[in-house]
């Protein structure tokens, strides 16, 4: 699992903290906002948005905006609630 980002950004430090929380094994590669290193044809071919942060799984799949990583990544963990209700509101 490999993680772009920029830990400047709030939205890239929740997917940091998270993964550092379940200890998962994961790559992170620093990738400069203020240098526009979004905008380059390497990451654009990643996340034509241009935005951060970006997971990418060991299959290749690529996953962008920080909720749906954070999502992926604590489904069936002790950070997604069983009850359906609770859940909801989790979403709120």
């Amino acid at each position: 699992m490999v993680v772009y980002g920029d830990l400047g950004s709030g939205n890239c430090y929740k997917v940091k903290l998270l993964l550092s929380l379940l200890n998962i094994n994961h790559r992170w590669i620093h990738v400069d906002i203020l240098k526009k290193d979004t905008q380059t044809a390497d990451f654009l071919s990643l996340n034509p948005n241009g935005k951060i942060p970006v997971l990418v799984l060991e299959d290749g799949r690529v996953l962008s905006e920080s909720n749906a990583i954070l999502g992926y990544v604590a489904e069936g963990t002790r950070f997604i609630p069983t009850d359906p209700f609770i859940k909801a509101k989790m979403y709120q």
